[in-house]
């Protein structure tokens, strides 16, 4: 779903916010409201040390060089970024206001400029230069001198090690929370060159092969540091494949998504469903999976079971609580109702049980509209698959289960208008009211 960061730290989904599709560009203004409740707010309320290191793409205040606000959206553009931006003055209203006490990474995506590292309220290299296309991040603007694409994962890998040896090193231990939302392997793939034609997969499958190269230096970390064995490690990922999974399959025979329909930016299977994988010794059962349904919101809702704190009727709206699941703990009902999917185009869907509703034609993306292949799927307007007997998503049942549908909506309708999915006070949803992607509701 677009901007699955605002998701993942405030255990509210993006698009109750004003951003009803799309994403954030490098030099947007914060989408996390002041005041409200972060993964990294509430563990600091409870003795956490906390950072985020990688890719924030949440949006952050800029200073500008006339005292006007920027416009990121605006089409006039200074270099792939709006003119006014003054690099050299601290940027306010980023990580550090959101529940972190330290900050490195990037503005956004590591393919929309300002192509700069950041740490905590400054650009580590103020001095920008011109990037254009040949340098290889994906879009002009403007970047560090020297700095390339295959940059970022080494970087920001020694930084996250960093961190954790110091945490170590501490003569008396104390809790963290490392947020590490990394650049890979969303574009520009950007493999480094011990890694090229390692994975035979090509560029993209090499790139996947380096990420599990930064997830290993974290582990190795942990366990040098004897921190290991009292730390909850989670690895996942906010949406499916980029679009080279095509060519993967063609060329080398590699499904990126698996066999499911999709990749990034749809509301398919391949969009959004991932590996989450935990590990805590001592806690989390080793070699157990589950099939329970859960959802990158539901981070907030956990840590504060770990910590024993008990959210507000207003904090984390779409937040529930996993760790019964983490704990292996046999449930007399799921822990989640419902998981609400959000396409790239802010197109709705929603999971239950079995069941999967798409309150759109085809995908949700633009991937697929144009090719002959996949015309069914836009023939019509809802669609819903029986999960369990088709993952891949071929038969659509909406037709000759109207009961299941019309009941789906309305757990969805009930969740928009509510400002919420968890039980609790109903809240608003954020500006704008002109929000075509909910015709369906009219209907």
């Amino acid at each position: 779903m677009h901007t699955s960061r605002y998701g993942v730290l405030t255990g509210r989904y993006a698009w109750r916010t004003s951003l009803k599709s799309g994403v954030l560009g490098g030099c947007s203004a914060p989408l996390i409201e002041a005041g409200r409740v972060t993964v990294g707010s509430l563990l600091q309320r409870r003795g956490y040390r906390t950072a985020a290191i990688g890719k924030w793409h949440l949006g952050m205040t800029f200073a500008t060089t006339d005292g006007q606000p920027l416009d990121d959206r605006k089409a006039q553009r200074h270099s792939g970024v709006p003119a006014n931006v003054d690099w050299q003055a601290p940027i306010r209203n980023g990580p550090r206001t959101a529940g972190f006490d330290y900050y490195f990474g990037c503005a956004a995506s590591w393919d929309m400029p300002p192509y700069a590292w950041i740490e905590n309220d400054r650009l580590v290299e103020p001095k920008l230069v011109p990037a254009s296309k040949e340098d290889g991040f994906g879009r002009v603007g403007v970047k560090a001198p020297g700095l390339k694409p295959e940059d970022a994962l080494p970087v920001l890998a020694q930084k996250a090690v960093e961190y954790i040896e110091a945490a170590g090193s501490r003569p008396r231990p104390e809790p963290f929370f490392l947020y590490f939302p990394l650049t890979s392997p969303h574009t520009p793939i950007a493999p480094r060159k011990s890694f090229q034609g390692r994975s035979r997969a090509g560029a993209y499958g090499d790139f996947v092969m380096e990420t599990d190269w930064v997830v290993g230096r974290v582990m190795d970390a942990l366990e040098r540091t004897g921190l290991a064995g009292h730390t909850l490690l989670i690895v996942t990922s906010d949406n499916g494949p980029e679009n080279i999974i095509d060519r993967n399959r063609t060329e080398y025979g590699h499904l990126s998504a698996s066999t499911f329909l999709g990749r990034k930016r749809d509301n398919w299977e391949g969009g959004h469903r991932v590996p989450f994988i935990a590990r805590w010794p001592g806690r989390v059962p080793a070699g157990v999976a589950s099939s329970e349904l859960v959802c990158l919101t539901d981070l907030l809702a956990t840590c504060a079971a770990i910590t024993g704190v008990e959210l507000s009727a207003a904090d984390g709206p779409d937040s529930c609580n996993l760790l019964p699941v983490l704990l292996g703990r046999k449930l007399a009902a799921p822990v989640r109702d419902a998981v609400v999917h959000h396409s790239g185009l802010g197109e709705f869907a929603l999971r239950e049980g079995r069941w999967k509703l798409l309150l759109h034609p085809g995908s949700g993306g633009t991937t697929y509209r144009a090719r002959p292949e996949y015309a069914a799927y836009y023939r019509h307007p809802i669609q819903l698959y029986d999960l369990e007997a088709d993952p891949g998503e071929t038969r659509n049942l909406a037709p000759a289960r109207p009961e299941v549908v019309a009941r789906l909506t309305a757990r969805l309708r009930r969740y928009v208008l509510e400002g919420r999915s968890r039980p609790g006070v109903t809240q608003a949803n954020d500006p704008p009211n002109d929000w075509k992607q909910l015709a369906w509701m009219e209907q």
